[in-house]
């Protein structure tokens, strides 16, 4: 057998033809992790992303750090990285004050998140549901008087561990609530992998049917139950264009139990490119990046299209094996 390093084209009709990727691995792939990361090694992990291919990337986030002590460097982190011309970079942010320390280190577009139950409110925003969204409201307001865009999440869309199964109307309330804000993209969040294609179909249409254009809706997903991909495609078949991932499949929920690790960027990228779908991305490098740092954390990362253009030779590179040496 030949293994090329990219997939079989086989287009489907009626899907859109270029798909933004959204990165998350540098903050929501990495702020869970247990060994604290240099923040020299978080840049350098910018740098390979962004030579990769990646125009769309969730850089850290400035929450307290007695909250994320992995994230406490995220002012070093952005000043270390060198933004190529056209590429987002997005720091989460949880309050007012976060979004000063943001806009102070140079962040020109912020996150917020939300929740669509109250247990996960409490837990991870430390506030009610209509709490966090009062207060979602406030920063997008402040930042886009500013002129920064702002991205929204809603946490919990499609199950919750304390709470079970979450109603959809809940789920659109929230989204409408961001979108109608000024959030330009509301990213549905599957914050502990449980949804399935037919819950994910069930979400999305009634969201769009709640007004939110399809055009500013993205799905936030982690692969606990590997339902991701099927997940994605389902969303794909409904027009959304835009999906988080996470390079190697990085990255959990440090609040939420039984949240495993996110969709992996390489497994995405492989999938969209068999549909013959354009993302601007380089299957080969974002392997290479995804080995880089596994070697130099001593760690294993779940991607399965790593792993496998890794073993055909696809993912290897001389910054990787230099790198690894280090």
């Amino acid at each position: 057998m030949t293994v090329t390093g990219a997939p079989r084209v086989q287009s489907e009709p009626g899907l859109p033809q270029r798909v933004t990727v959204y990165e998350v691995g540098p903050r929501d792939g990495l702020q869970a992790e247990a060994d604290i990361i240099p923040a020299a090694v978080k840049a350098e992990l910018c740098r390979r992303l962004f030579a990769a291919g990646t125009r769309n990337l969730e850089i850290t986030s400035f929450v307290p750090p007695a909250w994320i002590p992995q994230l406490a460097d995220a002012a070093e982190v952005v000043a270390s990285v060198d933004i190529p011309s056209g590429a987002r970079a997005v720091a989460l942010v949880p309050n007012l004050k976060g979004l000063q320390r943001a806009i102070d280190s140079g962040i020109r577009e912020v996150a917020v998140v939300v929740s669509a139950t109250e247990s996960f409110a409490k837990a991870n925003l430390n506030n009610t549901r209509a709490g966090a969204i009062d207060r979602a409201i406030e920063v997008i307001a402040a930042a886009t008087a500013d002129g920064i865009p702002v991205r929204g999440y809603v946490s919990m869309a499609f199950g919750d561990p304390w709470e079970g199964q979450v109603d959809t109307s809940v789920v659109v309330e929230t989204a409408s609530a961001l979108h109608q804000a000024g959030s330009r993209t509301v990213a549905l969040g599957d914050t502990i992998g449980v949804a399935t294609p037919g819950l994910t179909t069930r979400v999305v249409e009634e969201t769009l049917a709640a007004g939110v254009p399809v055009g500013n809706v993205a799905l936030h997903l982690h692969d606990t139950y590997g339902q991701s991909l099927a997940n994605v495609l389902a969303a794909l078949r409904l027009g959304i264009a835009e999906f988080d991932s996470s390079v190697g499949g990085l990255g959990r929920c440090p609040y939420a139990k039984g949240a495993t690790g996110n969709l992996a960027t390489e497994d995405l990228v492989w999938m969209l490119h068999g549909l013959g779908i354009d993302t601007g991305l380089d299957l080969a490098a974002l392997a290479a990046t995804t080995l880089w740092l596994s070697r130099l954390r001593g760690v294993k990362a779940p991607s399965n299209v790593a792993a496998a253009l890794v073993a055909a030779g696809a993912g290897n590179d001389n910054r990787t094996q230099e790198a690894t040496h280090a």
